[in-house]
């Protein structure tokens, strides 16, 4: 694949010798690509992203990989900041209402393909904006298919779901341990967990929120100590 190349200013060094151990993954949450292209491009807006994918599957660059671009913001994902030393951002057109586009999903899949080889990046490591930054933000939001890039290896789905009551302070404490922010209510930490993993769900904490985020904590989640938190 040979993204267009349409430079953005808003970029710099990633900080103390970090290189992308994460994705990330975006809506522009605006009607037209051509206007996000221009508001990720524009230098007073201070902000950008690596790629920009079109509804047609039109693949646009805007910053170097090895460059710090500006797109994640205040937030931690598994006891960490500066999410955006550590992180190459995608920034897919879409409003947040309507489907994802398919040629837009099918290039988006061959361009993580090349990001993860290239920085050896696992599929646990292509996360959600909303994950790290719980209540501020809501993208890729509820219509994106998670589960269609775990299955082929581009993200992780929760497996072997075990039995579980539907216990709020469980369900924090795992999600938590998975990777999610410390310092959110468990309400919005809920919130932020469906919009990518049980998106149908409303009301009260369930069983099947709590057996999921339990499975990825067995899975996936680290030791914070050891991770510098």
């Amino acid at each position: 694949m040979t993204p267009d190349w349409r430079p953005s200013p808003n970029f710099g060094a990633r900080k103390d010798g970090a290189t992308p151990e994460l994705i990330v993954l975006h809506y522009t949450a605006m009607e037209s690509c051509d206007a996000a292209c221009r508001t990720l491009c524009n230098p007073d807006n201070e902000v950008s992203a690596h790629y920009l994918i079109r509804k047609d599957g039109q693949v646009i660059q805007m910053v170097d990989e090895r460059a710090r671009a500006w797109h994640a913001g205040a937030g931690t994902w598994q006891g960490r900041g500066d999410v955006n030393s550590r992180s190459i951002g995608i920034e897919l057109s879409n409003t947040g209402f309507t489907p994802f586009s398919a040629p837009l999903f099918d290039n988006l899949e061959l361009l993580l393909r090349g990001i993860m080889t290239r920085w050896e990046i696992p599929a646990s490591a292509v996360i959600a904006h909303s994950d790290f930054a719980p209540g501020r933000k809501i993208d890729p939001g509820r219509r994106f298919d998670w589960q269609r890039l775990a299955r082929q290896g581009l993200a992780i789905w929760p497996a072997q779901l075990e039995p579980a009551d539907a216990d709020l302070a469980h369900f924090t404490s795992a999600a938590i341990a998975f990777g999610y922010p410390e310092d959110v209510d468990p309400e919005t930490l809920l919130e932020s967990f469906r919009l990518r993993f049980n998106p149908a769900a409303e009301g009260p904490v369930t069983t099947r929120d709590v057996a999921m985020a339990e499975a990825l904590a067995r899975e996936f989640g680290i030791d914070r100590t050891a991770a510098g938190a």
